[in-house]
């Protein structure tokens, strides 16, 4: 019985985080598909560009929340189960990143799974495994994002942060050692939903944003 309650809250968390937010806020807010804008994400940094900031801040905060739910989901059914805390999230990242609802066909006739790059849902698991993570995470992303100015090494460094933090939890004994897992495959999760991103920051071909655009727009000016 509890396998099958396992296996259920892990399925849930896929469920819960396929869920596309930002297409369905961006939609009701322009009637625009998100898809066919910028990157084509259906995460909060497109809805941002697709529909202004408001819609960027709804999707993100709706997408952490797929991700927190799918973890209490899991706490409230297998209590005793630390594996299942932290596969749901992860199973939660993985259906944002490629949602069951977002599948489509291209040119080729080949199926195409749309959905996000993780970042917000990868905040919500932690945020639901230890919510005072939320304290360092809003701060150093805030921070990372403005001055660095690139979205994707934001949305990298996010899941590094998770996983420094549990670590040091896990040293000290106030969190389980799974949790540092948590933090390690999604961190895997985000990487590889944004190789495009990675490729376009080698070639330096990367949107900047924040303190550094400005930075580089002034000096183009001056």
């Amino acid at each position: 019985m509890q396998l099958l309650l396992s296996i259920l809250v892990i399925v849930s968390g896929y469920l819960l985080g396929s869920i596309p937010s930002g297409l369905i806020i961006v939609r009701f807010s322009t009637g625009e598909d998100v898809r066919g804008v910028g990157s084509g994400r259906t995460g909060g940094t497109n809805a941002m560009r697709a529909a202004g900031v408001w819609a960027g801040i709804g999707t993100a905060v709706l997408d952490t929340l797929k991700s927190t739910a799918a973890v209490w989901l899991a706490q409230a059914l297998v209590p005793e189960n630390v594996w299942a805390h932290v596969l749901a999230p992860l199973g939660a990242i993985l259906g944002h990143n490629y949602s069951i609802f977002l599948i489509t066909r291209n040119e080729q006739g080949r199926l195409r799974i749309g959905g996000g790059a993780g970042g917000a849902p990868a905040v919500g698991g932690a945020l639901g495994l230890w919510p005072p993570i939320l304290l360092f995470i809003i701060p150093l992303g805030v921070l990372i994002f403005y001055f660095i100015g690139y979205a994707s090494i934001t949305t990298i460094s996010v899941a590094l942060i998770i996983t420094l933090i549990f670590a040091y939890r896990a040293w000290i004994g106030a969190s389980p050692w799974q949790y540092i897992l948590y933090g390690v495959l999604a961190e895997i999760l985000l990487l590889w939903a944004l190789r495009p991103n990675i490729e376009r920051l080698l070639s330096g071909n990367e949107r900047l944003v924040g303190y550094r655009a400005r930075k580089r727009e002034k000096e183009r000016s001056g």
